[in-house]
């Protein structure tokens, strides 16, 4: 079908090496397919990002300017990855690049432009989930609701679910199904005016307002469909509502639109995503072009034929069938324990034996579990028999204390008006500011309306602080005055000045006194010392660097769902990982333990929708295509609840799989070579 850029894919361009050789059948007809809408179902371990980098360097030889090419993904990571992969592909020598990044940076770029539309400043913060917290917590006091009603963490849950399905304060009461809900939804008003008032934006914010501006102001969105002529969603299964009408908005003139991903993936329905989205995307494109990735170079036979057969039971998806290009040299295990505690010994006794008799690598193995709770036995054995491990998906580095406390002086210098930064650290180090000082100046500042900076400066002069308070205060005010200053005039010397502003409040001594073992104050400062050098590495690697920028790429990236996996994953040793953190990651052998009714699926789906149930399937099927060569389920025949041996029962996707009948191996018989 003709579109409005024929006229640009007249010349190829001769700047860009060939491609490489080795796509399959339909991952080539999928990269050279260049026009119109299509969807690319691609199953576990069938190449995917193969057929999205390939696909824009083609679009690039096909003459397309490569600026006119956004490809969006959902982690910084993958769009890093896909950018380091395209410029592989394409090579050094091209004016532009294509814009690859995820829905929320794309979103930021847009606000930062446009946002000014909507009333709010152009340079507004992005919130991170301590802020968002703190706002919470004082809405709900504000609004007289108590913790036992309503808690800031649920709170913010239910406000991002609608935001995620696009509805705003205005709109929340009406759509509330209970009480709880319809408290949040007066929360939700005060929380948005809040932090409107601010300057400030959280997470979802930035697909709700960008939505908001282009349904509010046709000539916003004129502009931004303007600038590219091809667009590429990967993961597409994943898309919640407001993603689905943002990208529906930007292709509506052109129609070039290429969603990569798998409905036998969809696993983060909890989170808003709707599946539907890839169910339905002939129904809203009828002329979109479908290729079907079904060669899967990751598993063997025998794991695909299970994941399969599991997957097949389930009614909403697209028909596909994996083929494996791996023979089996073992067959899948399923060995059942007398109870949880033999379960985990009994593993870690046969990772330590085939670590230390057969040789096996340790970053080879992974045990994969439904609930945070599992891990806890594994661990402990691990421990007690010198096993090296490491649990995936564990801290982030930007939630560490000391992190916290740094970024927070960042934000306040950038942004004076940030006053959830100022409370943390207004006495961190100690500088004689009491904390029933500070909640009478803020209860005074949110009573007046006033900012805190103002109410301090009042009560100066009325004499009603004490002297100690008063020299704290005026300190840290003339702190972050001095640092805002310099840290605007001399950006590029932002990791001296990172070094300087924490000599000059002596965060050394706060790490000795929060830490009084001198390994614990030893690892804390090696912390911070990683965490300077990444703001030199940010300067670096940025043209024109902004401490407000630097603090906008930090937050984006704290979002992620996980911190870098990838790396995690190399370490030599056993990977610990619940089944959503494992998605995108692959291991030799796999151990998925705690396959029973109330586990997996979980105990809220149990009694649920068969909706629910399918998307537990799918994380089943998300954990066994986890596996290249060998994969073993374990289960335990009791388990302690509520301090009381209870029977468990066998996960009813065993049964599916192994097509509905199959005899565990007993407790005492699972040698594994």
């Amino acid at each position: 079908m003709p579109t409005t850029n024929e006229s640009r894919r007249i010349r190829p361009s001769q700047s860009v090496r060939p491609l490489a050789d080795g796509l399959n059948d339909v991952q080539s007809a999928a990269v050279h397919t260049l026009s119109g809408p299509m969807l690319v179902l691609a199953g576990a371990g069938t190449g995917k990002t193969r057929v999205i980098t390939h696909r824009i360097v083609e679009l690039i030889r096909s003459g397309v300017p490569a600026d006119r090419i956004l490809s969006v993904t959902f982690t910084n990571k993958a769009a890093k990855e896909m950018q380091q992969r395209t410029a592989d592909l394409i090579g050094r020598r091209l004016p532009a690049r294509p814009f690859i990044s995820t829905f929320h940076s794309l979103c930021v770029r847009i606000l930062r432009e446009e946002i000014e539309h909507l009333g709010y400043p152009s340079r507004f913060q992005i919130m991170d989930r301590g802020d968002q917290e703190s706002a919470a917590r004082r809405v709900l006091r504000d609004i007289r609701v108590t913790e036992k009603s309503l808690k800031p963490g649920d709170l913010l849950g239910v406000i991002s679910r609608w935001k995620s399905a696009g509805i705003g304060a205005d709109r929340a009461a009406e759509t509330s199904e209970n009480d709880q809900e319809f408290l949040a939804s007066m929360g939700y008003r005060r929380y948005q005016q809040n932090i409107r008032a601010a300057g400030a934006v959280d997470f979802d914010d930035l697909l709700l307002l960008t939505d908001q501006l282009f349904h509010e102001f046709p000539e916003v969105l004129a502009r931004q469909q303007s600038r590219f002529d091809h667009v590429q969603i990967d993961e597409y299964q994943d898309t919640n509502g407001i993603q689905f009408r943002l990208i529906a908005a930007l292709v509506r003139e052109h129609r070039n639109l290429c969603v990569v991903g798998d409905d036998d993936q969809a696993i983060y329905g909890w989170r808003g995503a709707e599946v539907r989205h890839i169910l339905g995307f002939s129904s809203h494109f009828p002329d979109a072009a479908v290729f079907r990735l079904e060669d899967n170079y990751r598993c063997t036979d025998r794991i695909l034929e299970l994941a399969n057969r599991l997957v097949r039971h389930n009614r909403g998806r697209h028909p596909k069938t994996l083929r494996a290009h791996k023979t089996s040299t073992q067959d899948v295990r399923m060995i059942e324990y007398p109870d949880e505690q033999q379960e985990a010994e009994k593993v870690i006794l046969e990772i330590r034996f085939l670590w230390q008799k057969k040789d096996v690598p340790l970053r080879d193995i992974a045990i994969l579990f439904r609930t945070n709770e599992q891990p806890r036995l594994f661990e402990a054995e691990m421990r007690r028999t010198g096993v090296p491990y490491v649990l995936i998906g564990s801290q982030s580095f930007y939630d560490r204390k000391e992190i916290r406390d740094l970024l927070s002086y960042l934000k306040v210098i950038s942004h004076p008006q940030d006053e959830a930064s100022l409370f943390r650290i207004i006495n961190v180090p100690v500088r004689g500011i009491g904390a029933t000082t500070v909640q009478k100046l803020q209860e005074r500042a949110v009573r007046e309306g006033r900012s805190f900076w103002d109410v301090v400066s009042e009560a100066r002069q009325a004499n009603e602080l004490s002297a100690k308070a008063n020299a704290g205060l005026q300190e840290l005010e003339h702190l972050l005055e001095s640092f805002r200053r310099r840290f605007d005039e001399s950006p590029r010397q932002m990791e001296h000045l990172l070094r300087e502003l924490i000599e000059t409040i002596h965060y050394e001594s706060e790490i000795e006194r929060q830490y009084k073992d001198p390994q614990q104050q030893l690892a804390r400062s090696a912390v911070i010392d990683e965490f300077v050098e990444s703001v030199g590495e940010y300067v670096q690697q940025t043209n024109r660097p902004t401490l407000e920028d630097y603090l906008t790429s930090i937050t984006l990236e704290g979002r992620d769902e996980e911190p870098d996996k990838e790396a995690q994953a190399a370490e030599n040793a056993v990977k610990l990982m619940t089944l959503h953190s494992a998605k995108g990651l692959e291991f030799p052998r796999v151990y998925m333990v705690g396959m029973e009714e109330g586990i997996l699926p979980h105990k809220r789906s149990v009694d649920a929708t068969e909706k629910e149930i399918e998307e537990e399937r799918r994380l089943t099927y998300v954990g066994v295509t986890r596996a290249k060569d060998i994969l073993t389920f374990t289960r335990a025949a009791t388990r302690r609840k509520w301090g009381k041996v209870r029977p468990s029962v066998a996960s009813r996707f065993l049964f599916e799989m192994f097509d509905e009948a199959f005899a565990p191996i007993v407790e005492g018989d699972q040698s594994d070579e």
